[in-house]
């Protein structure tokens, strides 16, 4: 195991790149930091956003990274060089949340300012608004197939969207504080979610109906995501522990303590 040091100030946002030899995180120091999966050691700092970097993640091919930030703006870089490739601009308050496509053609992000961008991952270009939100879009991500997109809001709310259209195709009640994090299951059936009303809760894609609830954490949920088979979630939260939970039964299999202060990004 490793733990890897260097952000001087929070670190918001971590991914692994698709081949797992790399992790990028993104932190309130306004940097974005690429290190070496297998050593720990820091490989690249990328420099450019001019606040707090929110959310980060890498291209499928793991040649680009793209950033959100509270400047408002989002940023693709080249990983190689930690080179800025395109600024784009449109959001009006902090992006909270950034995810490419699963074939890299697109980039979607999600912002304080109710509204989801889709952007063209090789220009810059907007493609499509989505601007039907009631309150602050904080996780937004692709389903595997990118044919719909899965939001998570400040209102409580999980909403799926047509990625083609922009049209919102469900609507999903029960959490009763804001969503931190949402994410597909692999194979686009399942949506799990994380709330500051410390649930995991795992949600029928296709229906809309509530699956699973999961209990255990004390304080806020912010981070949440399936394993690749779908048959586990592992969740981060203000408890300053990670939670690994079984999707079938909703039983906690592992706690996992180390960290001493807020968990705010998990992935497997």
């Amino acid at each position: 195991l490793q733990q890897m040091e260097g952000h001087t100030d929070l670190v918001r946002s971590v991914a692994f790149s698709s081949n797992g030899s790399t992790v990028i995180s993104s932190s309130d120091d306004g940097t974005v930091r690429l290190w070496n999966a297998v050593t720990g050691e820091q490989e690249m700092i990328m420099n450019g956003h001019t606040n707090l970097v929110c959310s980060v993640a890498f291209s499928p091919d793991g040649m680009k990274v793209v950033s959100g930030s509270k400047d408002k703006t989002v940023h693709i870089w080249e990983a190689a060089t930690s080179n800025t490739l395109i600024e784009m601009f449109g959001h009006t308050d902090t992006v909270y949340s950034v995810a490419f496509s699963p074939e890299g053609a697109k980039i979607v992000s999600g912002s304080k300012d109710k509204t989801i961008s889709i952007w063209n991952a090789s220009t810059g270009a907007e493609l499509k608004q989505i601007d039907r939100h009631s309150s602050g879009v904080w996780s937004v991500v692709f389903s595997l197939d990118g044919a719909r997109m899965v939001s998570g809001l400040a209102d409580h709310t999980v909403c799926i969207w047509d990625t083609a259209t922009g049209d919102n195709l469900l609507k999903m009640d029960g959490h009763t504080d804001e969503v931190n994090s949402v994410a597909f299951s692999s194979d686009g059936l399942k949506i799990v979610s994380g709330s500051s009303n410390k649930i995991v809760c795992i949600w029928d894609a296709i229906s809309g109906d509530q699956l699973k609830q999961m209990d255990g954490h004390t304080s806020y949920v912010l981070s949440v995501n399936f394993s690749f088979d779908g048959a586990r979630v592992v969740s981060g939260s203000a408890d300053h522990t990670v939670c690994v939970w079984d999707v079938a039964t909703a039983e906690q299999l592992q706690q996992i303590e180390g960290h001493a202060d807020w968990v705010h990004a998990v992935a497997f």
